[in-house]
């Protein structure tokens, strides 16, 4: 018979693994009720409290790619290394945050450091993450999938499919997509959501109407000249869906600039829900990513040996419907 985890016991008393682990750790912060709830589900179900004293966790690195640390990703990675902050202040757990290069040796970084645990964020390179796998040390993946590791994820399939469902029910015809990277895990599903979407509506998906923003790094030149070269087809498209909120941004700006109308001419979504999306003019719809909360997960996922037996959490995103999609 396999042994009962913390998440286990979480899935039966439908609480968060964090406060299963805190309730059977006897820390503060929570009602004598959920504490007796915990402890009456784990001896239900037979877990092992001596698990909870093996290989106590007390420094996490939090790891991004150098790709990542940029201004235009700080508006979603920093949300999320906020979360995992908060996570690891409850849990009295030190978190030090570094910046990776491709060609940095990972392996040297970690020595440094010594945490006994790691949390990437974003994308990684098979090879550094093989280099990780390495140390022995456990690991989490956030807002990355890859065979092998336990990850968490925003619902990017879902998140791009009622992007595009409501670009269509807006009465949007030609609706392009701008994407990244397909080797970007979260680009990719968010690119199979659009499909689907179109599929599912019965309409064409036309291959001049998706287009790559060339690299990650050469800045809003390159979501430039991908917009051009979408807005110079002998039919243009009616409608944008971007792949996150700041090619988005920097999309819809260079329409303006150009005298369109937004939406009358191209109405335009994101994703992500970063920040500077309700702050623009006009507001920009996009799909809502709990980012906090994929760094609060990231690190709870963490605390309960996450390699024994990867697994994979997709959170609920939500389409927040703002004026750069609908005329009404």
């Amino acid at each position: 018979m396999s042994q009962v985890t913390l998440r286990d016991i979480a899935e039966a008393t439908g609480l968060s693994i964090g406060t299963v682990s805190r309730a059977l750790k006897n820390q503060a912060g929570m009602t004598e009720v959920t504490r007796n709830q915990v402890r009456q589900a784990a001896e239900k179900m037979g877990y092992d409290l001596g698990q909870l004293k093996k290989g106590r966790i007390r420094r996490i690195a939090f790891l991004l790619h150098s790709q990542h640390n940029t201004l235009a990703s700080s508006q979603f990675y920093s949300p999320v290394l906020h979360g995992a902050e908060a996570a690891c202040r409850r849990e009295g757990i030190a978190l030090s945050f570094i910046a990776v290069g491709p060609a940095e040796p990972v392996q040297g970084l970690i020595r440094v450091h010594q945490p006994d645990a790691i949390l990437c964020a974003g994308f990684f390179e098979p090879e550094v993450l093989a280099a990780l796998q390495q140390s022995g040390k456990p690991i989490v993946l956030v807002d990355m999938h890859r065979r092998g590791f336990t990850s968490v994820n925003p619902d990017n399939v879902r998140g791009g499919y009622l992007a595009t469902q409501h670009l269509l029910r807006c009465g949007r015809k030609r609706i392009a997509m701008m994407s990244g990277s397909l080797a970007h895990y979260s680009i990719q599903q968010r690119n199979r959501g659009f499909r689907q979407a179109l599929f599912d509506a019965k309409v064409f998906a036309d291959p001049e109407l998706e287009v790559i923003v060339p690299t990650m790094g050469e800045g809003d030149e390159a979501v430039v000249e991908s917009m051009r070269s979408l807005l110079s087809l002998p039919k243009r498209p009616d409608a944008l869906f971007c792949y996150n909120d700041s090619t988005a941004l920097v999309a819809m700006k260079h329409c303006l600039n150009e005298g369109m109308k937004i939406p009358h001419d191209i109405a335009i979504v994101g994703f992500d829900d970063i920040s500077s999306a309700a702050a623009a003019i006009p507001p920009l719809s996009t799909v809502h990513v709990d980012k906090e909360d994929l760094g609060r997960a990231g690190i709870e996922l963490l605390l309960q040996k996450p390699d024994e037996n990867p697994f994979q959490i997709t959170m609920p995103v939500e389409l927040i419907v703002r004026e750069s999609s609908c005329d009404d």
